[in-house]
């Protein structure tokens, strides 16, 4: 078994404890969660990877170029043109996307650019082109989340004048037994490797990111 497949293996482990968690979150709410098919609020304004993420979605992209080679384009120029719009006052490396900088800075950098829609997103439809393969943080919004004690509020087309209980009652914590942040450990394997970045450079071909 190599890296890799290790590698693999844990993350396909990752994302089917995340799902479970989310279709019970789901069953539990009932109507009270509004997502599916073609809603994008989720979608709309750029928030930070991991380089797990930026690993899963190149994978996914290029899985897609070799079954559909044309949405795999259409994806790629959506990917330029959103990388170029994020250059300017980028909060890090605007050649690799890597980011850095404070809470605030990136705060304000992402409220600056929050009408900016995510590059994978199908215009058309309204639905994700690299479903399979997105990113955490896509696959845990709708539904109200405890991250080690701190809670996070549900999307706001969901649990609208819900009750207290009731939101309560469908609070769900994504990754209580830190798969995530473990694979994340081994995939560092030099200083500097803890990094965080978009998907728009996430995707970028490496051509355009030393043009």
């Amino acid at each position: 078994m190599t890296g890799e497949d290790d590698l693999e293996r844990a993350d396909t482990k990752l994302l089917q404890d995340l799902d479970d968690g989310f279709v019970e979150a789901s069953r539990r709410a009932g109507a009270w969660v509004a997502c599916g098919p073609g809603c994008s609020e989720c979608c709309i304004g750029p928030f930070p990877i991991t380089r797990l993420d930026a690993r899963r979605l190149r994978r996914g992209l290029s899985d897609l170029s070799r079954d559909d080679p044309e949405r795999a384009s259409q994806i790629l120029d959506r990917v330029l043109h959103a990388a170029r719009a994020l250059v300017d006052g980028y909060p890090g490396d605007a050649v690799c996307g890597r980011l850095s900088g404070d809470v605030e800075t990136l705060d304000r950098f992402f409220e600056h650019r929050g009408s900016l829609p995510c590059p994978v997103l199908d215009p058309a439809t309204g639905r994700c082109d690299l479903y399979a393969a997105r990113p955490v943080s896509c696959r845990t919004y709708g539904p109200p989340l405890r991250f080690l004690g701190e809670i996070a509020p549900p999307c706001p087309l969901c649990f609208k004048e819900a009750p207290t209980a009731i939101v309560e009652r469908c609070r769900f914590e994504p990754d209580p037994r830190g798969l995530e942040d473990a694979i994340l450990s081994k995939m560092d394997v030099s200083p500097g490797d803890d990094w965080e970045t978009l998907i728009p450079f996430a995707l970028l071909p490496d051509k355009e990111k030393t043009a």
